[in-house]
């Protein structure tokens, strides 16, 4: 898929990663998650490039994010998300 020139078709296949990693990501983390589609699609999308920045930042350059490091990137994602959502509403007291 890469190189072909095609963004249009690379932009759908990261989006439906996006979207496969995230949900995977939202069912990992308990308790409801205020996320919609594309919300979803974007906490993957995150969530990988998060797995892959921390991996080549342990492992060196040649590292590969995998299905599992982005998966646990995207629930990290949607946790964090939910908790900044929990602190904001929130009544001051």
């Amino acid at each position: 898929m890469v190189g072909d020139g095609n963004l249009l078709v690379e932009l759908l296949g990261l989006a439906v990663v996006g979207l496969i990693v995230g949900a995977i990501g939202r069912l990992a983390v308990p308790g409801p998650n205020p996320l919609g589609c594309l919300g979803t699609i974007a906490a993957g999308l995150v969530g990988s490039f998060l797995a892959s920045l921390a991996g080549q930042l342990i492992f060196g350059r040649g590292y590969r994010v995998g299905w599992i490091a982005s998966i646990l990137g995207a629930a990290l994602v949607v946790y964090a998300y939910s908790r900044y959502l929990d602190k904001r509403r929130r009544p001051y007291v």
